[in-house]
Formats: C-alpha cells, structure tokens, sequence
C-alpha cells in the first residue's frame, strides 16, 4: 500500500542538501540559505504509487523533490488520464495552489521519494525579503511553461514512433545532472507503458507496437522495471529533436 509520511526531524538540513554541490544548481548566498533552512518545515517520504498531491483539494505546504521520481497529471471524469510533466529532484510541486487556491492537477510517485516540506503560507515572506528567490520560482515556472510547449508539439505534430523517441530523450535529459542518472549508457527510466500512453495520447496497443519499432532499432528495451535506454543520441535524431535547457545552471528553492 503506498504511503506519504511527514516528519519534523530532517535527515538532510540544508546546509548539507545533497542537491546543493551539483554543478547544474545555482548556489544560494549566506542569507537565502539561512531563510530556506526556516522555511523548510520537515520532509516528506512518500512510496511509489502514493498521490502526492490531488485535483481539487487544497494543501497547506509546497514541496521540493529531493529524491525520486514523480508525474502531473489530469483526469477526465471516465477515468482517462492524461500526463502533462514529469517532475525530478530540485522541481518544485504545489506552486498551483497558491494562485488558484486549490490543486488543478494531481501528482503521483514514479518511485519512493523524498520531498522538503515548506508552509505556502510563508510564500509571501519569500516574496517580500528575497526577490531574488522569488525570482526563482518566476523563472521554475516559466521553464514548467517551456517544457509543456515542447511536449504539445511532440504530440501535435510527431508521428508517434517520434513522440515515443522524444519522450524518451526528453526525460532523459532532464534527469540528467539531477543525481537520477548519468551520462553513462544504459540508462533505466521507472515508466510503465501505460504511462506513455497517458502522456502521448495513445492506445496502449500503438504504444506497445511503436516501443517494438523503437526495440528494433537498438535505441531501447523495455524491462520490467520500466524503459533501458540504450542509443540516446538516436532516439534524438529520429525525433529531430536537441536542446541544452536541461544542462543549463537553473535555480531550486
């Protein structure tokens, strides 16, 4: 049964994030670092499968993955679920429901996660004395922005052996420099093939057919405990696809 457990405790303060030395994080000043350590108010383990946030409820803190895997996504009232993201270590989770006062989308745990808990009500205090920070978070969501306008082209405009290929690499890319993979192949990804069928739009019979296509190929393999990239580069060129967004110094709070 998946489970969500808060505690008060911090096996990782911030002074000793593990986040903090990766070259792919900008580095916080002396008083940011001080003002996110009062902000964080515990951690968050959460198992895989557990809802980490849900469509429609309200919820008192935002979140930072520190370890692990998750996804956003949406329902229709039938039951069918579209993916929209895929969120990793440094992403910020719950941002929504500052605005709209409720979250618009759910998030569920690709694999046991740990998250930092902070108290959204303490956002304003973050706007207020550290416009830099609150930049940040500007500029998180602004990338958020930028990543969905990547995937509804894949998905307008790729076939689907070149969604499939996209999707890939693009998580790939993102994972990397995280700490959730290196460069070094293969690379495992914990996705079910259902969960690319939520995310491209496609029947879970086409997914499997187009993962064989991609299989003969020599780009991937699918495994039990989910997608083992093999020729990363290929899979960017049958998509057409490359970029440098995910390698690029980028803030986390």
């Amino acid at each position: 049964m998946a489970e969500i457990a808060i505690r008060s405790a911090r096996k990782y303060p911030c002074e000793k994030c593990p986040l903090r030395p990766r070259e792919i994080f900008r580095p916080f000043t002396t008083p940011e670092l001080e003002f996110i350590s009062r902000f964080k108010k515990g951690e968050l383990t959460v198992d895989r499968g557990a809802t980490v946030l849900a469509e429609g409820t309200r919820n008192p803190h935002l979140y930072t993955v520190l370890q692990g895997w998750s996804f956003r996504y949406k329902m229709l009232p039938d039951g069918r679920r579209q993916i929209v993201n895929y969120a990793m270590p440094g992403d910020l989770l719950g941002l929504q429901g500052t605005v709209t006062g409720e979250m618009e989308h759910s998030v569920e745990a690709l694999s046991p996660m740990i998250l930092c808990v902070f108290e959204r009500e303490e956002l304003l205090t973050l706007y207020r004395e550290h416009p830099e920070l609150a930049y940040d978070i500007t500029w998180l969501s602004s990338r958020e922005e930028c990543m969905l306008d990547e995937n509804m082209l894949s998905i307008g405009r790729r076939n689907a052996t070149e969604r499939l290929a996209y999707l890939i690499a693009f998580i790939v890319r993102r994972s990397q420099g995280t700490g959730l993979n290196t460069a070094k192949l293969p690379i495992e990804i914990p996705i079910t093939q259902q969960h690319v069928a939520d995310t491209l739009g496609l029947s879970l019979v086409h997914t499997n057919k187009t993962v064989r296509k991609l299989a003969e190929r020599q780009l991937l393999q699918w495994r039990d405990r989910g997608c083992v990239v093999l020729d990363l580069e290929g899979l960017e060129r049958l998509a057409d696809w490359s970029t440098d967004m995910h390698l690029k110094p980028r803030p986390f709070i």
